[in-house]
């Protein structure tokens, strides 16, 4: 069985509000606990670790009424150190060559077929595998004065999305590796890369959109209505 991973130990203060935003609601229910629904919905999910900041004083309830279990651990400094947290606060029987998904608190619209056909790809990929979607616009390189450089090539351009999927002991060695060597880790795929491996890219819904700033909410609710009279999944 596959456990997830949910980094939520951030404060998300380009959202603006004293609420955190993964704990802001969408049509009623904290984003947070959404996102776990959406990822405990898949059948070889056997449940979830959030890596959670220590004075967090709005997780109270929300594993309530989710059919999985839900542990939690804190979290650290960054989104790489909270992930490695969880990766070592993890059940005993979670083994080293288990998948684990790495996945944004604040990515509540992921579709269950998007995860489907990444843990697919994950399974049969040693390196692991990433949802992402190529680039589609025009992209432009600033130069110091805010004027344009250059027109980047978009050809061979992707954008990473979450789920990750990982081995749990290739990820936690190369995430600590990072640590140690002092970098800084945008994405669980990043510090694969440092290991001079090259995970799967597997195309995602355009849909699975992350919350950032405070205009995301009611795009996240939009698009969760929208799934909802599809009968997503």
């Amino acid at each position: 069985m596959i456990w997830a991973i949910v980094p939520a130990a951030g404060s998300g203060t380009r959202c603006g509000g004293e609420v955190p935003k993964q704990h802001r609601l969408l049509d009623g229910k904290p984003m947070i606990a959404r996102t776990l629904a959406r990822l405990l919905e898949h059948p070889a999910i056997e449940g979830a670790m959030v890596a959670l900041a220590a004075d967090d004083p709005h997780w109270t309830g929300i594993p309530h009424g989710l059919a999985k279990p839900v542990l939690t651990c804190t979290g650290g400094s960054d989104r790489a150190a909270s992930v490695l947290a969880a990766l070592r606060a993890l059940p005993a029987h979670v083994a080293d060559d288990a998948l684990v998904l790495v996945h944004d608190a604040a990515r509540p619209c992921v579709r269950t077929d998007d995860i489907a056909r990444l843990i697919a790809a994950a399974q049969d990929y040693p390196a692991g595998a990433l949802l992402a979607t190529p680039v589609r616009d025009t992209l432009k390189r600033a130069d110091a004065t805010g004027r344009v450089d250059a027109t980047v090539p978009r050809a061979s351009l992707w954008r990473a999305l979450t789920p990750q999927a990982f081995r749990r002991g290739l990820l936690t060695q190369a995430l600590q590796r990072a640590r140690d060597d002092g970098l800084a880790i945008t994405d669980e795929a990043m510090a694969i890369e440092r290991m001079g491996l090259h995970p799967a890219l597997v195309a995602g819904r355009e849909d699975n959109i992350k919350v950032t700033v405070a205009e995301d909410l009611a795009l996240a609710e939009h698009i969760l209505a929208i799934q909802q009279a599809e009968a997503w999944p």
